[in-house]
């Protein structure tokens, strides 16, 4: 690793489910074909690494996203579990107004 942040920037993209967010962050976070599309693949390829080359080449993961769609309400169950799976400090999810 390079000390070096790799920012996914969403705002603009219409994220209004999982699904979407996987699309998503698909090509710029160098997600494989083979991965899982659910919270569990996603924690291990930003917590343990491993997934994604390159994820893994930077020491520290940021995806911006517009609070609408998935984000609108941070407090329903799908939000409240993507948001759970970033530790705010190696991976942080940043929900812009």
């Amino acid at each position: 690793m390079t000390g070096s942040e790799l920012v996914i920037d969403l705002r603009g993209h219409v994220v209004a489910t999982l699904a979407d967010f996987w699309e998503a962050v698909r090509e710029p976070g160098g997600l494989p074909d083979w991965f899982g599309r659910n919270l569990d693949a996603w924690a291990d390829t930003i917590d343990a690494r491993g997934v994604s080359e390159v994820i893994d080449r930077h020491d520290t993961l940021t995806v911006h996203v517009d609070r609408r769609g998935l984000f609108a309400d941070p407090g329903t169950p799908e939000a409240r579990s993507l948001a759970a799976t970033f530790d705010g400090v190696r991976n942080r999810l940043v929900v812009h107004p």
